[in-house]
C-alpha cells in the first residue's frame, strides 16, 4: 500500500500521507513506555499519555517521501518492524487514539491534493474524497511482498509468521467496533495480487481523470 501510494503521489504531484505510520508511531510509543505487549494493553495509561505524543511528517528529499517523527525524533525505521506491526491493531482499537489521529488526518485533507493511505480513509477519515480505492491482494501475496522487503533490509524473518500476523491483523481490523476495515460503497476495488506496482498506479491515475 505505502509503496504504491508514494509512487502515485509522486506521479500526480500530490502530498503523500501515510496514516498507518501515525498508528505505528503511537504503538511504538506505547511499547517504549511498557503500555502494550503481546499479552498486555494499558488502555488508560496510553490515553493519559496521548497529550505527550507529538507526531509530524518531514519530507526527506533523498528518499523522496516524508518520514515519521515522534516528539522530534525520526522513527521511520523503528515503526516498520514486525514487532510494531503486531501491536498496531491493539492501539488502533482505542477510540481516544483514533479520535486524536483522525482529527489530524482530516485537517491534512482539507486542502486536497493529497494521497492518503490507511485502512479507514474512504469510510471514516475522508468519506467525501474525490477518488477512493479499496486495494486488496491475497494474504499469501502480501506476506511474500513483506518477506522480500524485510529480506532486502537484511532483517531475519519467517514467511509463515508474517502470513499469520497479516491474517490476524486483518481479522482484528475487520471486526473492531470503531471504523472497521471495509470497502466504501463508492470505492473502486483493485485486486493487485497479479499486478505490478506500475500497473496499479496507472489504473488509479486513470480514475483521477
Amino acid at each position: 500500500k505505502s509503496t504504491l501510494a508514494k509512487q502515485l503521489a509522486a506521479a500526480l504531484g500530490y502530498v503523500y500521507v501515510d496514516t498507518g505510520a501515525m498508528y505505528r508511531a503511537v504503538a511504538y510509543f506505547a511499547m517504549q513506555h511498557n503500555l502494550v505487549s503481546e499479552t498486555h494493553l494499558d488502555k488508560a495509561g496510553l490515553i493519559a499519555q496521548l497529550s505527550n505524543i507529538n507526531l509530524r511528517f518531514q519530507f526527506n528529499p533523498t528518499l523522496g517521501f516524508a518520514e515519521m517523527y515522534l516528539n522530534n525524533k525520526n522513527i521511520e525505521a523503528q515503526i516498520r518492524t514486525i514487532e510494531v506491526s503486531r501491536m498496531v491493531s491493539k492501539v488502533a482499537e482505542i477510540s481516544e487514539v483514533r479520535a486524536k489521529l483522525v482529527e489530524q488526518q482530516q485537517a491534512m485533507g482539507k486542502d486536497k491534493g493529497i494521497v492518503m493511505d490507511g485502512r479507514d480513509i474512504g469510510t471514516n477519515v475522508l468519506p467525501n474524497a474525490d477518488v477512493k480505492v479499496y486495494l486488496t491482494a491475497s494474504v499469501e501475496c502480501r506476506a511474500m511482498r513483506r518477506f522480500k522487503e524485510l529480506e532486502e533490509k537484511g532483517e531475519a524473518c519467517d514467511f509463515e509468521q508474517i502470513r499469520q500476523d497479516i491474517q490476524e491483523r486483518d481479522e482484528r481490523d475487520m471486526t473492531r467496533e470503531i471504523a472497521p476495515l471495509k470497502q466504501a460503497e463508492d470505492a473502486t476495488l483493485i485486486d493487485s495480487s497479479e499486478m505490478g506496482i506500475d500497473d496499479v498506479v496507472k489504473a488509479i491515475i486513470a480514475l483521477t481523470k
